[in-house]
């Protein structure tokens, strides 16, 4: 039987992962209007990245630094073509990325080919039983989250956030009044990017080993979907969406335990997931939460 506190741990954990991923992408789409399909591309450079340094004996602190600006780095340099495209090319784009990434790591064996990193040091002190280093984990991506929450908070509280709430609904008029559209798209690029790669570099650390086939594309879709849930341009629908999302998922896994279903648990949440999304799509296009209203900016 399943241990439930130390599966709802787990589950909050991933919440907050799922959940730093899921305001970078709306940062992207939300409130910029950029389609980007290819988020795990990302979410796998920063888990790749950091468990290298890691591995080698750095520390993790320098390894999340290193996933977060290689990450960032790459979606600064996706950007600098993907962004003159338009916007159904743009997602093609990201998402031929992803998977280019990903094939190029199953098939490097000295990162360990399709088996990918094992032994990946953990953020989490030795000796500690499971329940207290779920704790410290839990502790450790909130704080992760929180900061991820305020700069995305700030941003978009900003006139930077004005300006790419401009590009959003007409990038021609926010042109017209001098800003350069191209910069403040790479920015948030670049700044999304860097959220995707500290994700990805805490979830590495936390399972202790990554493989080329968990960063499939079926992660950018399931990005899209919590989006979808909690509200585009709705940084706390962000971490709503993750929540329901996940709690979906550990609900059809812990079914079976209890539940005699005449469909697999698995199954049947992909179809509750999908009829749910059928359902926001025509009732509710722009999720359980509005937009966020911006606040009135008094020149911080």
């Amino acid at each position: 039987m399943v241990n439930i506190e130390n599966f709802i741990l787990d589950m909050f954990i991933y919440v907050g992962i799922f959940g730093v991923l899921s305001i970078s992408l709306n940062l992207e789409y939300g409130f910029t209007g950029l389609w980007n399909f290819g988020k795990v591309a990302f979410y796998m450079i920063g888990a790749y990245t950091s468990a290298i340094i890691t591995t080698l004996g750095q520390p993790f602190y320098i390894g999340f630094a290193a996933g977060v600006v290689v990450s960032s780095l790459a979606g600064l340099l996706i950007s600098l073509p993907a962004l003159r495209l338009r916007e159904d090319y743009l997602g093609i784009l990201t998402l031929v990325f992803g998977e280019i990434i990903r094939i190029i790591l199953k098939n490097e064996y000295w990162l360990g080919g399709p088996l990918g990193i094992r032994g990946i040091p953990s953020i989490t002190p030795a000796g500690l039983d499971y329940t207290t280093t779920l704790l410290v984990q839990l502790a450790s991506i909130t704080v992760i989250a929180a900061v991820c929450y305020l700069v995305a908070y700030r941003l978009i509280h900003s006139p930077f956030g004005r300006v790419i709430r401009g590009i959003r609904e007409d990038e021609l008029a926010t042109a017209s009044l001098g800003k350069n559209t191209f910069r403040y798209k790479a920015s948030i690029f670049a700044i999304s990017s860097a959220m995707a790669g500290i994700a990805g570099a805490f979830m590495g650390q936390y399972v202790t080993s990554i493989t080329p086939d968990q960063f499939m594309p079926f992660v950018s879709f399931t990005v899209w979907m919590m989006v979808m849930l909690g509200g585009f341009a709705n940084i706390e629908g962000a971490f709503l969406g993750a929540f329901l999302y996940i709690g979906f998922e550990r609900a059809a896994r812990i079914a079976k335990d209890y539940l005699l279903l005449p469909i697999d648990p698995n199954n049947l949440m992909f179809i509750l997931t999908g009829l749910l999304i059928l359902i926001f799509v025509f009732l509710r296009p722009q999720g359980l939460l509005k937009e966020n209203k911006v606040r009135d900016y008094k020149g911080v």
